[in-house]
């Protein structure tokens, strides 16, 4: 069975191409389960890739979108969202949460719906790759575009 058949890429796609006809999920040759390995199998840099960090906020979930090249700050998260307590989602969390396994979140096709925020560093780049579904597939996407697709808020998430 080719990855493009599973059930989490077609969930992508059908959302990808109901936003924009044009875009399609890239299937790469090797493993894009990190974002080094990501930019390293497209040709791009690091920064580039979108990570999708899943982290548990009190009551709640909130996906963050953070460039391959930074790494989320908890405390920036917390003051932003207003909240005494944040931490990373466990897998199963992320699972059960996004439809997704780790490595290959996307920011979007989520079973739920997720509070999205996006960080500003990412607007540096014309394209960026995000995960689609499977840690084999991605798809490209404008900054502007991942901003309307996702519904997200644009914060500064980085240390």
């Amino acid at each position: 069975m080719t990855l493009l058949l599973k059930e989490p890429v077609k969930r992508v796609e059908k959302l990808l191409k109901e936003f924009d006809q044009n875009q399609r999920v890239i299937l790469l040759d090797s493993s894009a389960r990190t974002a080094l390995e990501a930019a390293s199998s497209l040709g791009c840099g690091v920064g580039a890739i979108v990570k999708s960090l899943l982290f548990k906020t009190e009551q709640n979930y909130t996906l963050c979108l953070v460039a391959g090249d930074k790494k989320a700050s908890l405390n920036k998260i917390k003051k932003i969202l207003n909240i005494k307590d944040a931490s990373m989602a466990s897998a199963d969390d992320v699972k059960s949460v996004t439809g997704f396994t780790i490595g290959g979140v996307s920011p979007i096709g989520h079973l739920n719906e997720i509070t999205i925020l996006i960080d500003s560093s990412l607007e540096r780049f014309n394209y960026l790759f995000a995960a689609a579904g499977h840690p084999n597939c991605v798809f490209k996407i404008s900054f502007t575009d991942l901003k309307k697709i996702t519904q997200g808020s644009i914060e500064e998430l980085v240390e």
